[in-house]
């Protein structure tokens, strides 16, 4: 029976070194403190915000495989996310009663809206250019609000729509104590939020490392050339936006279950959405789905924590009335640090490291699968 070949000797090799290395340790004490978040800080602030961070670093990723892989800049990545959301409220809120049937049938439902619709904006658009597409997505979004907001018989308005989740994951369920833990809905709803973000950042991260992911990465790189190869371009980046858009959608639905209530503006707002998860792809990194946990841990805990400053700094400097000024303008100092990212982390935080990594392991000798190859019989001593 013939042994192993030294290229799959040297792919073991790379899979143990991957293992042993300082990510996969920093993602796994990652992912464990997501999980303890609500044993170690119960304060529903706390929780709030580990859950925010969760379900933007998951809608970031979803949009950067449109933009990070795909090479598309689209405006209207957050109706899908909106269009979830609405479509998970209608069905446990305004049009239907709390049940875990209805909940299910909210998520079908908006991954299938979401996918014809995404299926019907690339047919329609994707023939133009890169900077007109991303005018014309934006034209839509824009669009979606205004309906959302004028069709109040139907969506709620500006009013939005209120909704209370079943079972388990209602607010008003309690289980008691549990090691000092109370078992609550929104710890419940929590965890549930929390698995399926990590499922869904899964799917995506396998969906990238097919070879599905690696045409949509030669597109991105030459369009030209990938038709040159007979690639089918237009095919290959429609499955790329309705697969992101549903991803959007599913985790729309997430979020409208974790808030209670959507309305135009939180669920489907450009500015109050696109533009969060396009500084969140920025300050992370394209092309890389783990640049989405970077730009929304650190959004998120900026606009947690930065209009608390100015209450710390009237009671610690009470008289400092230009310290207090200043603060009071949070987000003069919170576009000071994006400029500070920017410059340092020019490719993203994750991008920029894993430049940073590559430059050190190419100056070191790297172990080839011909190291692998092995030695005759006949020369063995």
């Amino acid at each position: 029976m013939a042994g192993p070949t030294p290229v799959q000797i040297f792919h073991e090799e790379e899979k143990k070194r991957q293992y042993r290395s300082g990510t996969f340790f920093l993602k796994v004490g990652l992912l464990l403190l997501f999980l303890l978040v609500p044993v170690l800080f119960p304060a529903f602030k706390t929780i709030d915000l580990a859950m925010q961070i969760v379900l933007f670093a998951v809608l970031v990723a979803s949009f950067d495989i449109l933009l990070g892989y795909t090479g598309i800049l689209s405006f209207g990545h957050g109706m899908f996310f909106g269009i979830g959301a609405y479509c998970v409220a209608f069905l446990i809120g305004k049009y239907g009663m709390p049940s875990y049937t209805n909940l299910a049938l909210g998520f079908l439902i908006a991954a299938i809206v979401s996918a014809a619709l995404a299926l019907l904006i690339s047919f329609l658009t994707l023939r133009v250019k890169t900077i007109f597409f991303a005018m014309i997505t934006l034209a839509i979004a824009e669009l979606a609000i205004i309906l959302a907001t004028k069709l109040t018989g139907f969506t709620g308005g500006e009013d939005g729509i209120s909704l209370n989740t079943p079972g388990i994951f209602a607010v008003s369920f309690n289980m008691g104590d549990f090691m000092g833990l109370e078992i609550t809905g929104r710890v419940f709803t929590y965890y549930f939020i929390l698995f399926s973000c990590i499922a869904l950042f899964l799917i995506m991260l396998r969906f990238t490392r097919s070879p599905l992911g690696r045409v949509l990465q030669a597109i991105r790189d030459n369009v030209q050339r990938a038709e040159a190869l007979g690639y089918n371009t237009f095919l290959y980046q429609s499955i790329s936006i309705t697969f992101g858009c549903i991803m959007a959608a599913l985790i729309g639905g997430l979020y409208a279950m974790w808030v209670g209530y959507v309305n135009p503006e939180s669920s489907l707002g450009v500015l109050t959405i696109m533009l969060d998860v396009l500084l969140m792809v920025i300050i992370g990194g394209m092309g890389t789905l783990y640049g989405g946990i970077i730009g929304a841990a650190f959004l998120k805990i900026t606009q947690t924590f930065l209009p608390d400053l100015q209450h710390l700094a009237m009671d610690l400097f009470p008289h400092a009335q230009l310290l207090h000024n200043v603060l009071e303008r949070w987000l003069l100092l919170f576009g000071i640090l994006f400029i500070l990212v920017v410059i340092f982390f020019p490719k993203g935080v994750i991008g920029s490291v894993n430049e940073y990594l590559l430059q050190r392991k190419m100056a070191k000798p790297t172990i080839s699968p011909s190291s692998f190859t092995p030695t005759p019989p006949g020369n063995r001593p």
